[in-house]
């Protein structure tokens, strides 16, 4: 069993808009912070959307602040990003990954190494940005 897999990617054109899914299972969900992080080819993973277990913090880099938007369901054990007015630049393999309360929204997107680092991460899925 994956605990956490992605779904929702594909190509979309720049100013489009696309919402990624992360299905989680095997752990308890409510009690894990979640985050979606992003790497594109020759370029360093990327924290872009935290959010800690009942919702209440989130942390947004400038780079999609005011774009992208993180949200759980912790009853169904997902969580998402919705992703509007894309750009060229956010073209990457997005993953989704969790790991136990402990640290702040921020400091899992800033730093996924803090601490223990992720319990999880998913495998990946490619948002390409492109006309």
């Amino acid at each position: 069993q994956v605990p956490l897999v992605e779904s929702g990617g594909g190509l979309v054109q720049p100013g489009g808009s696309l919402r990624l899914s992360c299905a989680a299972s095997g752990f308890t969900f409510d009690y894990y912070y979640l985050g979606w992080f992003r790497q594109a080819p020759g370029k360093e993973r990327e924290g872009v959307s935290c959010i800690s277990t009942n919702e209440d913090f989130t942390y947004y880099p400038d780079s999609v602040n005011g774009r992208f938007t993180i949200s759980r369901d912790n009853v169904k054990n997902m969580v998402h990003l919705q992703m509007n007015n894309l750009r060229p630049e956010d073209t990457a393999v997005y993953f989704c990954a969790a790991r136990p309360q402990g640290v702040t929204a921020r400091q899992m997107c800033l730093n996924p190494e803090f601490g223990n680092g992720m319990e999880y991460w998913g495998k990946g899925t490619l948002v390409t940005v492109s006309s």
